[in-house]
């Protein structure tokens, strides 16, 4: 028999994030979330940068459940909205998770604005029993279509081109959205560190 994998709990209960860093990892460890958890509690977010974030949401998590522990703290940021909507990402449209909201407030503060340059940024802490074990970054430069274009991905995918395409991440596919990703650069160091511990 093969040996049992390890377990990576994702400290989300963004059944799309879970599944984008499912599809990355591979088969290097069995990756399942809070979703599977139904007894945790709720992790207030209550910091203003996505490390203060992704720090609470690992440690908090990693004092409830053995094993280890990846969270994930990420969003936009808008040149012309002075970062916005930052750390507020998700729930920019007035409505936590609301990605159609949350596309039609962008779309509507950004009328008029020549300038569309813009980044998603992702932030991920390890943490177990308690200790954040270490924290990675990654971003992805781009910029603000004048509409949303394609069906694939999620949250402000439709509306975002990333450097050197002319496609939406929602019209690019997941393979090559996660090869150039926020998400995809962060997990790639996640990856890096824990195959160096083991």
């Amino acid at each position: 028999m093969p040996p049992e994998l390890p377990v990576l709990i994702v400290a989300t209960r963004n059944a799309h994030k879970t599944q984008e860093i499912r599809e990355m990892i591979g088969d290097r460890y069995k990756v399942l979330d809070v979703n599977d958890f139904p007894a945790l509690p709720a992790i207030d977010e209550t910091g203003t940068t996505f490390l203060e974030n992704a720090t609470l949401k690992a440690a908090g998590i990693s004092r409830e459940v053995t094993g280890l522990i990846l969270s994930d703290d990420s969003g936009l940021e808008v040149d012309a909205l002075g970062g916005a909507p930052g750390v507020w990402s998700s729930s920019y449209g007035g409505e936590e998770g609301n990605h159609p909201k949350n596309n039609a407030r962008l779309m509507a503060e950004m009328a008029g604005k020549t300038d569309r340059a813009a980044r998603f940024r992702c932030t991920m802490v390890l943490a177990q029993g308690g200790q954040v074990l270490a924290y990675f970054s990654g971003t992805v430069e781009g910029r603000i279509l004048e509409a949303p274009y394609g069906a694939g991905g999620f949250g402000y995918d439709p509306l975002f081109a990333p450097e050197g395409h002319t496609q939406s991440f929602a019209e690019l596919g997941p393979e090559v959205k996660n090869a150039l990703s926020h998400r995809g650069r962060a997990l790639a160091k996640v990856i890096a560190w824990l195959e160096a511990r083991d």
